[in-house]
């Protein structure tokens, strides 16, 4: 039998939503960029902390009272999208992403190359290839990709 899922709530971040937020990209980076090492990933996390989410517009997904996800955006550029690992897969993601395409009108991501779930993900989600660069703190490669038109 069908049962019925309760209701998301999308909302804004709030400071106290800080240690659940770097805790669930921390879980996901470990598994999505287990290729950066752990120090690496360490590095990120404070930078996060302590750096990108002061400046960016994030918005979580809180389902019964339990926040699942989140996604940053710096203006139309998708700073970080990332859902707690148990709960891949059920359509917040894209939720996230159909939420940021409505306030923003497009939206540009960088993955890393070696993160094909995610890639997977923006494929499916509409976002095509623009171009590739190698991150300079990793040495990692990163496609650049889109989605929707700049406004003219």
């Amino acid at each position: 039998p069908l049962h019925a899922q309760k209701a998301y709530a999308d909302s804004r971040y709030k400071e106290e939503d800080l240690k659940r937020v770097l805790d669930i990209w921390f879980e996901s980076s470990s598994i999505a960029h287990d290729f950066l090492g752990l120090d690496q990933l360490k590095e990120q996390k404070n930078l996060i902390r302590d750096s990108y989410l002061p400046m960016a517009e994030t918005w979580v997904v809180v389902e019964d009272g339990e926040l699942r996800g989140f996604i940053s955006l710096l203006d139309h550029y998708v700073g970080g999208l990332f859902l707690h690992p148990d709960h891949q897969g059920l359509g917040i993601g894209r939720r996230l992403i159909e939420k940021a395409l409505q306030e923003k009108g497009f939206l540009t991501v960088g993955v890393y190359e070696k993160n094909l779930a995610s890639r997977k993900f923006y494929e499916r989600m509409g976002f095509f290839y623009e171009s590739r660069e190698v991150q300079e703190e990793t040495g990692e490669v990163v496609l650049n990709l889109k989605k929707g038109e700049l406004p003219v």
